[in-house]
């Protein structure tokens, strides 16, 4: 363990609610939780504009997590390749803007972990059912690999995967609870990560489900 520690001697310390993970990497317990239902019906009315669907991978396999998006882009999986697009696919037309709740909160959580000055292009929403599980990956998608990611959890707790720079290298088992903003970024920003497959539960906000909200900048 003090190895462990040795590792984060020179970094500043993390908020009072925070736990360092990692170089580049801020768990802020709770940070989101009073905000948590403004949240919730934000993202019930971007999925009336732009309803959940599951995405297709390039080798044509359906993606188990139901997904959308809000902002100037959104992430989408097809046979032609993951990519950010301005355009739904599903109606033609722009993805719903991102609230200003979320783009501060956003800026916030980034700050708090150490990454100020953060402004997300898009925000890629996650609904995942109980026994819904995301695969180990990198998120390299983006233009700028040295903008952050913000990672907002809502509703059933699930077990994020953090791993290294191989998919081979040895995850850590990081619990998220409702109301968990987890920041990643700098060094750490091109671990691969992933989730266990979400318990079986019903959540007083969120019903039988997890949403998970990444903000990221995807362009420059």
């Amino acid at each position: 363990m003090s190895g462990t520690l040795d590792l984060f001697a020179d970094l500043p310390p993390p908020p009072p609610h925070a736990e360092r993970l990692g170089p580049g990497t801020v768990l802020l317990h709770g940070y989101a939780l009073e905000r948590a239902p403004a949240l919730i019906a934000a993202v019930e009315r971007i999925i009336a504009a732009s309803p959940w669907r599951q995405m297709i991978t390039p080798g044509g396999q359906t993606m188990a997590v139901s997904m959308s998006n809000c902002g100037p882009l959104g992430w989408i999986s097809d046979r032609r390749g993951y990519r950010y697009v301005p355009l739904d696919p599903l109606s033609g037309q722009p993805w719903p803007p991102l609230p200003p709740l979320l783009l501060r909160l956003a800026d916030e959580a980034a700050t708090a972990a150490g990454f100020p000055g953060f402004v997300p292009d898009a925000c890629l929403i996650n609904r995942y059912a109980p026994g819904t599980r995301l695969s180990l990956h990198q998120d390299r998608d983006e233009e700028d690999f040295s903008q952050p990611i913000v990672s907002l959890s809502l509703g059933l707790p699930a077990v994020f995967l953090l791993g290294g720079a191989s998919r081979n290298d040895k995850t850590v088992k990081i619990p998220l609870l409702h109301g968990d903003v987890l920041v990643w970024g700098g060094p750490d920003r091109l671990r691969f990560h992933g989730v266990q497959p979400v318990k079986d539960g019903n959540h007083a906000l969120t019903g039988p489900c997890r949403l998970n909200l990444t903000l990221r900048r995807a362009r420059r």
